[in-house]
């Protein structure tokens, strides 16, 4: 396997970065990982744990159908939701239909409690969470100088984010509006502020499988069924509306999880943009259209990926000749121009002091798919470290 050198990779970084005049974040699980929260199966098997006995039974059986219907080794708590609300659909929630030997009301009742499940274990992870690095990431994207919108697309669903946003009051927006049930408002999304907007420089952060504090509000008869964001909840009274699985993305355009792959797939293709995923392991083939997409017609997109393991850059190691604008960055493996290479380090030509931030000379790994080293490096490369310091320090 050839070979790339990471000092003179990343002084190309380093120059890709600075003169960007366009740079948006794609966060994946990976992200909150970083700060304590539960991977995906992680968070499967503590939910579990949350279920009474018929419920875990009746989990234990949707498990069994999805791996027996998908070969799958494993599966998710997302699996599993998929399957019980396709259930949910066929059979219209009711009592006396059933598929695969559980019935709609079962089906429908085992989704609540799961999302119950989810939202205990990520809240109670979110209060132990610490946020400071997090904060420090905030503050560098929002000081940026260069007049671009600001976007940070995720498929979490907790709500670090947000903490860190609100710790640092730098202002935001999610696509709702209103402040007693804020309202989702798709319009607002759907076209891109000019420099005179005064939002313009807010960020923007679209939650694509939705939210700790998104609720399904039933029809009323002075309101129709609609999503709503509440504030900070310890107990959900309403319908959770987290993991769009596949009923979701059948439903109205006005629904924010269309209205958000919509923007995704114009921002994307919105000119000349350097679009940076971490923590994202491309297992949803939904997301994996528009990016690929996008990379196919919008030759001044560059895309960036940052993996925590070198399996993922085995994963994509089939796109490597397709997609001359991505790279893919892993502990020992690159993708990069067409090509998947291995790392080496060779300061011989180059030298670097500041190597320590990406390369780890002892293990002779790249760093930067752990979430918080990509933050280190990011801010020791602004030129602005002193003063996003004094920012988070100083809220």
């Amino acid at each position: 396997m050839d070979k790339v050198n990471v000092i003179q990779h990343m002084n190309e970084i380093r120059n890709i970065l600075s003169y960007a005049t366009n740079i948006g974040f794609f966060f994946g699980a990976g992200t909150s990982c970083a700060f304590g929260l539960p991977n995906i199966m992680t968070l499967t098997s503590e939910c579990r744990e949350r279920l009474n006995e018929t419920e875990k039974k009746l989990l234990d059986k949707v498990a069994k159908s999805v791996i027996d219907l998908s070969g799958k080794s494993q599966v998710s708590i997302e699996d599993m939701l998929n399957y019980i609300r396709q259930i949910c659909e066929l059979t219209q929630g009711r009592k006396d239909y059933n598929f695969g030997g559980i019935t709609g009301e079962e089906a429908a009742n085992l989704d609540r409690k799961i999302c119950e499940a989810v939202f205990t274990v990520i809240r109670e992870k979110e209060e132990q969470a610490d946020i400071a690095e997090l904060r420090k990431f905030v503050a560098w994207y929002d000081s940026a100088n260069r007049h671009f919108l600001k976007e940070i697309y995720t498929t979490n669903y907790d709500m670090l984010i947000e903490m860190a946003l609100e710790a640092n009051y730098t202002p935001y927006f999610d696509g709702f509006s209103g402040s007693y049930e804020p309202f989702f408002f798709p319009e607002s999304i759907e076209s891109f502020p000019n420099e005179d907007d005064s939002t313009s420089k807010w960020i923007r952060l679209w939650k694509i499988h939705g939210s700790l504090n998104w609720m399904k509000k039933k029809q009323t008869p002075t309101s129709a069924e609609r999503i709503v964001r509440i504030g900070k909840i310890d107990n959900p009274k309403d319908e959770l509306m987290i993991y769009p699985s596949k009923d979701k993305y059948n439903l109205s355009r006005k629904e924010p999880f269309i209205a958000y792959f919509d923007r995704l797939k114009q921002y994307l293709q919105k000119g000349e943009l350097v679009f940076i995923c971490t923590g994202y392991s491309f297992l949803d083939q939904h997301i994996n259209d528009i990016l690929f997409n996008a990379m196919r017609q919008n030759k001044r997109l560059y895309v960036m990926v940052l993996c925590y393991t070198d399996e993922q850059v085995d994963m994509m190691s089939g796109y490597a000749t397709t997609y001359m604008n991505l790279c893919v960055m892993g502990p020992k493996k690159v993708i990069t121009n067409g090509m998947e290479k291995s790392w080496m380090y060779d300061d011989s030509v180059d030298a670097d002091v500041g190597y320590g931030l990406y390369w780890d000379k002892t293990k002779e790994e790249f760093l930067l798919g752990d979430f918080k080293k990509l933050i280190e490096f990011l801010i020791e490369n602004s030129g602005r470290k002193s003063m996003i310091e004094e920012i988070v320090n100083a809220k």
